[in-house]
């Protein structure tokens, strides 16, 4: 589990397999120390596990269903990516509750400046757009963020980001039209997912009176 603070921006140095799986060696400077094979990492929202580790890189592995899911057959050497340990039980969780496990490929269809901070949009698949609502958390890239405004008519997402995220993560390399990982908040997924039965033949209304929330 990750929190979708980043650490380290880390570089793509060797890319090896073919369409169906890729290992991936990555550059870093800060976090090598840290890891050990057996490790969880988080690639650019992708929970990976280290493979194996060297002075200043480690290596992953990436599956067919990763592969399928997420932008990192894509990156070629020299791409940039965020880079995050995975939590420790007793350490703070400063963004939101992020797994790694990316649900679908976006992307950026706008960037704006607003004085010190950027306004990013991103088009994001229509099956996870119920997941997303105004003020609540999404992780693009492994990175936690907050939904400034939801777009309904383009299923469309806007995001307001501040000058410390922009500089610290891979967002500020980042132009109209690059694809991106997301995952929507755990906690919205397993609520839908708990309803679903009842709202096939119920409303929210009838739920909530059933309940004794409302008065009929």
């Amino acid at each position: 589990m990750f929190s979708g603070i980043i650490q380290e921006i880390g570089k793509l140095e060797v890319k090896k397999g073919g369409n169906a799986s890729f290992r991936f060696i990555i550059g870093v400077k800060t976090i090598s120390p840290n890891l050990l094979p057996g490790d969880s990492i988080s690639v650019d929202g992708v929970c990976l596990t280290v493979e194996d580790t060297g002075r200043n890189q480690f290596t992953v592995y990436s599956s067919p269903e990763t592969i399928n899911r997420t932008t990192l057959s894509k990156k070629e050497p020299g791409s940039l990516v965020n880079l995050e340990l995975a939590l420790s039980p007793t350490g703070r969780v400063n963004g939101h509750f992020v797994l790694g496990h990316v649900d679908g490929v976006g992307k950026i269809i706008h960037i704006k400046k607003e004085a010190d901070s950027w306004r990013f949009a991103f088009q994001i698949p229509s099956a996870l757009f119920p997941f997303c609502v105004e003020k609540g958390s999404i992780a693009i890239d492994g990175i936690s963020l907050t939904i400034a405004a939801i777009r309904e008519k383009d299923h469309s997402i806007e995001i307001a980001v501040i000058p410390y995220t922009f500089e610290n993560t891979t967002l500020k390399h980042k132009k109209q039209g690059d694809m991106v990982n997301v995952e929507t908040d755990i906690f919205a997924k397993y609520t839908q997912k708990f309803l679903s039965p009842y709202l096939q033949k119920n409303s929210i209304a009838d739920l909530l009176q059933k309940a004794g929330f409302i008065e009929e």
